[in-house]
C-alpha cells in the first residue's frame, strides 16, 4: 500500500465527508465521546454497505488499510485540481 500525498489531511476530509454522509442519510447520528477509529469503521462499513466502496478481504481490515481505503474513496469524489491533491 503505497502512501498517498497529503494521506493524513485527505483522510481526515474523507472521515468528515462520510460522516456527513452517514448522518444525512439518517443511519446514524454521531457523538462527540465516539473514537476517531469507531467513526472509521463506522463509515467504511456503511459505504460498502450502500455499494459505494469495494470491501477488503476480513483479513487485511485494520484502521491503517481503512483509513487509506477512505482515502482513496474520497480522492475520486474530489476535482483534479483540489487543493488536497497537490
Amino acid at each position: 500500500m503505497k502512501k498517498l500525498k497529503n494521506e493524513n489531511e485527505v483522510t481526515k476530509a474523507a472521515l468528515e465527508a462520510g460522516m456527513r454522509y452517514a448522518e444525512a442519510r439518517g443511519a446514524v447520528q454521531f457523538e462527540k465521546a465516539d473514537s476517531a477509529n469507531d467513526k472509521i469503521i463506522y463509515v467504511y462499513r456503511l459505504l460498502i454497505h450502500d455499494k459505494l466502496l469495494q470491501p477488503l478481504p476480513e483479513d487485511q481490515v485494520s484502521i491503517k488499510s481503512v483509513k487509506h481505503k477512505l482515502a482513496l474513496w474520497y480522492i475520486s469524489k474530489l476535482p483534479k485540481d483540489h487543493a488536497l491533491l497537490k
